[in-house]
């Protein structure tokens, strides 16, 4: 399907060799597609803004630019960087494509999400079929996180899960193109007009649920997401976040959780969500030391959760 331009946004921090080989995948992955690859520096101050700039240029591409964000606000911060600078000279795009600097997409993957978008006019957003190295695939298409699914999400114990299939907010992947709550932003390609409609990346997010609140303020104006398999995307993961070796769950996955749901769902609901979460990890735990296997959460996190709420309640309070 012919025409359509691409604006691809990739979001960098401390991972210019990674950033530029993603780059590079988008860059084979966009012939014969009009529009640009923006690479966005996250304020590494590590030499990767330098790197990447110098890589782009000996690498000879015309269309690639790399940009300073000057701070590093998180991934939405980011991406919204290189989103408002849109495509060189100022011109707007029809489709913004995000993509992982530890991501790397098929050479037909942006062509299949571009065409799916423009054959499917109703739809906001399109998110792909994302995979390891290995092949093996990554859990990409959601369900809103709800109480219910914030308590099986937590317990994961066989009888409650399948009493709550319904709820589960990552159930198997989908085997055919269609409607899903959300897409993980590894691999998602967004319409203009919807970014245009219902704003870009909630800033207040520095990480972990701002795609999230996206793809909820998209369906909520008429625009759902879908999820389209035959789009490709190689991804390593965590390599920025480095979640895959938390020690202790950090501060902002909390704060980012807690403002999805007050903002979304009142307080009232992020303090029953956050209890449903408590009880279902209580039950986790009991279980784990009950059959002596290996932990589902880093250390302390269910506390660190039980003390963020109390410090947000006591901040409403206030």
């Amino acid at each position: 399907m012919a025409g359509g331009s691409v604006l691809v946004v990739i979001l960098n921090w401390r991972t210019s060799a990674m950033t530029l080989r993603a780059a590079e995948a988008a860059v084979a992955a966009m012939e014969g597609i009009p529009g640009a690859v923006t690479i966005v520096d996250n304020d590494s101050q590590d030499g990767s803004f330098a790197a990447m700039a110098e890589g782009a240029a000996a690498r000879g591409w015309d269309r690639v630019r790399v940009l300073q964000a000057g701070r590093n606000g998180g991934f939405g911060a980011g991406n919204n960087h290189g989103i408002r600078a849109g495509l060189p000279g100022g011109a707007r795009p029809d489709f913004v494509y995000l993509l992982n600097s530890d991501a790397f997409p098929a050479p037909d993957a942006i062509a299949v999400l571009r065409d799916y978008l423009q054959a499917h006019p109703q739809v906001g957003l399109a998110g792909s079929f994302v995979h390891g190295l290995d092949g093996a695939p990554h859990l990409t298409a959601f369900r809103f996180p709800t109480i219910a699914g914030e308590f099986e999400g937590a317990a994961r114990i066989g009888p409650i899960s399948r009493l709550l299939r319904h709820r589960v907010v990552a159930p198997p992947l989908p085997e055919a193109a269609g409607p899903v709550d959300w897409v993980a932003g590894a691999s998602v390609m967004i319409r203009q007009d919807v970014l245009d409609r219902v704003g870009l990346f909630d800033e207040r997010f520095f990480l972990y649920f701002e795609e999230t609140d996206l793809c909820l303020r998209a369906a909520r104006a008429g625009f759902p997401t879908h999820y389209v398999p035959a789009a490709r995307v190689a991804h390593i993961g965590s390599e920025s976040t480095g979640a895959k070796r938390w020690s202790r769950t950090p501060r902002y996955w909390f704060d980012s959780r807690w403002h999805y749901f007050a903002k979304n769902h009142g307080h009232a609901y992020a303090l029953a969500a956050t209890a449903a979460h408590l009880a279902g990890g209580v039950m986790n735990e009991a279980r784990r030391m009950v059959e002596r296997g290996p932990p589902h959460f880093p250390p302390r996190h269910l506390t660190d959760l039980a003390r963020h709420a109390l410090q947000r309640l006591t901040r409403n309070a206030a």
